[in-house]
């Protein structure tokens, strides 16, 4: 909710004009796909389509397929490292990956390592099929890589065929798996020069001096003053609608927000999940300092705030810090976490925003109040954000600044008016000052 204070008087904005800010996430990401890529397809070879035996191998009931060779030099070369130009994988946290089971991970380096290479027509280990995997642990391993690796950002989907031993219909042999690729491999190349010269741009702008925290507050606020949110945005499942096109989706903000802390050594995992009751969203965990946080950098943007259409009174704050360095408490109040990934119960606040810039109220502490205006002020801010530990609290922050109107103490340049608005769900107040 907005609103707008003149002295010895309040003006909120009209019912339906403006609902609260939780009613502005309505637009959501509803074009996000909670899988993150479609399976194209499956063929399933039967005894028919096997070739049979022949005299030559003696009715060994041996397997033999059209693409026995090209699977075979699949399999050769499975052990064998990628250089870097011939491979567009990059370091990360391998999150997702730790959550597979062991048997899993062997699937997962092997479709980590085809979809690196832009390859196609590629057999999975056989150890994988030796330790039981089925056809059925394909679909989440692949979900898996693409997870950890915003790199990858060329894939939208895969195929893959099984081999039956003759005789043996129900025993799986050797399964072939094929990436599927939005462009070719010129093409690929070529985006990801772009993508990393504005990563370089972007990483330029902090120090090597700062601590955890530091670096996922720029990243934070960088993607947000640098990428609008557009929901028919092109490419905007993958981080080249961030770093170059500077529009995109939750899905894109995530994982450029993934991509830049896994430049710069900070734990970072994708999370898919649903907010607004079933509406897809995705937004990432952080480790910082040992303890693990979520961060939703689209939520922090004032232009997914506005994406449905509800036209502010006033121009909003840039950046809101709701979601920089949460709990699962406060999560929980607006997301639902997904079941594609486990994730570790966040209980720590000690690098959440408001904490550590002396934002955060356990109540209305005159002289916290003043000296938080008073450093944001000095230090250039334009606005000033708190939150409030509790309902009392934030109720006693609601009478004191708005309703006694002794947000001019704290403004005293603001002349007659001050424009803010109130998140009552994570029970944070941002005020600026306005020339209405």
């Amino acid at each position: 909710m907005q609103g707008f204070l003149w002295k010895g008087r309040i003006k909120r904005a009209a019912a339906g004009a403006l609902p609260c800010i939780l009613a502005l996430f309505l637009g959501g990401c509803g074009a996000v796909a909670l899988g993150n890529g479609e399976q194209s397809g499956v063929v399933i070879l039967s005894e028919e389509d096997i070739l049979g035996q022949s005299a030559a191998d003696g009715g060994s009931g041996q397997l033999r397929t059209i693409k026995e060779t090209a699977a075979a030099d699949a399999q050769a070369e499975s052990g064998e490292e990628l250089s870097e130009e011939e491979t567009f994988l990059e370091e990360g946290s391998g999150y997702a990956k730790e959550n597979l089971s062991p048997a899993q991970q062997i699937w997962y380096e092997d479709i980590e390592r085809i979809l690196g290479g832009f390859q196609r027509d590629a057999q999975l280990s056989k150890a994988g099929l030796e330790a039981g995997l089925t056809e059925e642990d394909i679909d989440p391993v692949f979900q898996s890589v693409l997870n950890d690796h915003p790199e990858i950002f060329y894939v939208d989907g895969y195929s893959y065929m099984k081999y039956y031993r003759f005789g043996k219909s129900s025993e799986i042999s050797a399964v072939e798996f094929s990436g599927q690729y939005s462009m070719d491999r010129e093409s690929a190349l070529q985006r990801r020069e772009e993508i990393r010269e504005a990563a370089d741009r972007i990483l330029s702008g902090i120090g090597p001096e700062a601590g955890e925290y530091e670096k996922v507050k720029y990243v934070y606020e960088t993607l947000v003053l640098e990428t609008d949110y557009e929901l028919n945005a092109p490419d905007s499942q993958n981080i080249y609608s961030v770093f170059v096109n500077h529009r995109s989706v939750c899905q894109g903000y995530a994982k450029a927000t993934q991509y830049l802390l896994n430049r710069l050594g900070v734990e970072c995992a994708l999370v898919l999940g649903t907010v607004n009751g079933n509406e897809g969203h995705a937004w990432n965990l952080v480790r910082i300092d040992g303890s693990y946080y979520y961060v939703d950098t689209t939520w922090g943007d004032a232009s997914y705030r506005t994406e449905d259409g509800a036209e502010d009174l006033e121009i909003q704050p840039d950046i809101s810090y709701d979601y920089l360095n949460v709990t699962t408490a406060e999560l929980l109040r607006t997301h639902r976490v997904g079941e594609n990934v486990k994730v570790p119960l966040c209980t720590d606040n000690a690098a959440n925003y408001y904490v550590r810039e002396g934002a955060y109220f356990t109540e209305y502490d005159k002289e916290q109040a003043a000296a938080l205006f008073q450093r944001m002020l000095d230090g250039g801010r334009q606005d000033v954000t708190l939150k409030c530990a509790s309902e009392e609290c934030y109720a006693e922050m609601l009478d004191g600044l708005i309703d006694r109107q002794e947000i001019f103490r704290y403004l005293p340049e603001a002349g007659n008016s001050v424009a803010y608005t109130r998140n009552d769900v994570q029970m944070s107040l941002t005020f600026w000052v306005t020339n209405r």
